[in-house]
């Protein structure tokens, strides 16, 4: 598919977001953020748009050429047209079903705008169901490889400040349960060590307080001690100066992993580690769903489930009245007294 162009707006002093060619997506675009939509869900509807506009108007989302990428046959698509592009995800692309769904809400909220624009009076996504979400258990970390995690050393030759960077990367991600791009989004007036608490911006650039561990607030302050002078006032940043991006994110946390062994660790699983073990120290499903921004409790609900299995399972391997153990007891209870 032809690349679109890379505009830079007034957002967030100046910040760079992706802008595309096609005059209803970029049109559409424009309208979320004048709503205040952070750029990197602009880009995510965007690219979506482009996808499904690419396959109602050439059949395919991969399109060849360099010419500017629009797509005639976007604002008059059909419910059918919708429903093929939604069974192309899923048996052509091999799409996992919340892709699928985060396609089809960009074009519900897409032809919405159509139609409140008086672009057309219908709105055909509506008439297309949405996948059932699959039943996924989150991906949780034993504290033991947590704690393997967090104590490796990663070396950074010549780059001292690096090392104290990603340490510190490591520590927040478990430590307060941020996404990546939470983490990579914090700038230098967004933290406050003294008072060990961070304001984070969240999906739907909602801004939310969390705290920071002691580990983490003491790894943060020794990171800005190397710190290198920059222009730019994110807190974490690249080995060019410039704010972290989360591939990087994501790779230093893959680096970590692979130095502690602990191979099925990801960013996110440094998330649910964090929100799983702080139901299993006591802590209450409200709090978490405010540490975590989830919009509704029944998102963090998923966590008290999976610390109700923990339970169960150390009660099964604890409790001695479902073993052999009990029943030969129970046969011969004078040689178990």
């Amino acid at each position: 598919m032809a690349p679109a162009r890379t505009a830079q707006r007034g957002i967030g002093g100046g910040e760079r977001f992706y802008a595309p060619a096609d005059p209803l997506v970029a049109a559409f675009v424009d309208d979320l953020l004048a709503k205040n939509r952070s750029p990197r869900t602009l880009e995510a509807y965007a690219r979506d748009l482009e996808h499904f506009g690419a396959y109602v108007t050439h059949g395919s989302i991969e399109r060849d050429g360099d010419e500017p990428a629009t797509y005639p046959k976007l604002r008059d698509a059909s419910a059918s047209d919708i429903r093929r592009y939604v069974l192309h995800l899923m048996q052509v692309r091999r799409y996992k079903v919340v892709a699928v769904r985060r396609n089809l809400s960009a074009l519900r909220t897409f032809y919405t705008f159509l139609r409140r624009e008086r672009i057309r009076s219908d709105q055909p996504a509506l008439d297309v169901d949405l996948p059932k979400p699959e039943q996924r258990k989150p991906k949780v970390l034993r504290l033991g490889e947590v704690a393997s995690m967090i104590t490796a050393r990663v070396e950074r030759p010549n780059a001292p400040h690096l090392a104290a960077r990603d340490r510190a990367i490591v520590e927040l991600l478990y430590g307060s349960g941020l996404r990546r791009a939470e983490l990579a989004g914090l700038d230098l007036d967004d933290v406050d060590l003294g008072e060990k608490v961070a304001m984070v911006t969240g999906k739907g650039n909602k801004r939310r307080m969390v705290p920071l561990t002691q580990a983490a607030a003491d790894a943060m302050r020794s990171y800005l001690t190397l710190r290198p002078g920059s222009n730019d006032r994110a807190f974490f940043l690249s080995n060019r100066n410039a704010r972290l991006g989360l591939r990087q994110v994501w790779q230093i946390v893959k680096d970590y992993a692979a130095k502690s062994g602990v191979d099925r660790a990801t960013t996110h699983s440094m998330r649910h580690s964090f929100a799983t073990h702080f139901i299993e120290g006591g802590g209450d499903v409200s709090t978490l769903q405010k540490l975590l921004g989830h919009a509704s409790i029944q998102t963090t609900q998923v966590y008290l489930d999976q610390s109700i299995a923990h339970l169960r399972q150390a009660f099964d391997d604890a409790h001695p009245r479902d073993t052999a153990a009990f029943d030969r007891a129970a046969r011969d209870p004078d040689t178990h007294q």
